[in-house]
């Protein structure tokens, strides 16, 4: 298993999600959205992975504006507004290769093992 978190150091999902690849001895390699941010080509995989930008945007943001921004822009430009502001994406963004998941997933985690 080759796996990624991408998260955000406040928040709680990241930090179970970190303890649940710990507990199990899987090695996994932490980045922080807020200070690196994703390439295109991860943001594109997770994407296509979790089934679109939707799935792949916090509703819960506190920049309320930039999500609707976000949601009325065509799908190529959505993915540059998201790279630019990482913090919209809901976390944690776990990847296993071509395999991702959005947010605390114990269960799918479960059948990577």
């Amino acid at each position: 298993m080759n796996i990624q978190i991408f998260g955000k150091s406040k928040c709680f999902d990241t930090k179970k999600a970190e303890r649940y690849f710990k507990e199990r001895g899987v090695k996994y390699q932490l980045f922080d959205l807020l200070q690196k941010g994703m390439s295109r080509g991860e943001l594109n995989s997770v994407k296509q992975a979790v089934g679109g930008y939707d799935n792949l945007i916090d509703p819960g943001c506190k920049d309320k504006q930039l999500l609707g921004l976000i949601k009325y822009l065509r799908e190529e430009d959505q993915g540059e507004k998201i790279l630019d502001n990482p913090k919209v994406i809901r976390t944690p963004v776990v990847r296993n290769g071509n395999k991702a998941t959005v947010g605390y997933e114990a269960e799918i985690w479960k059948t990577w093992e």
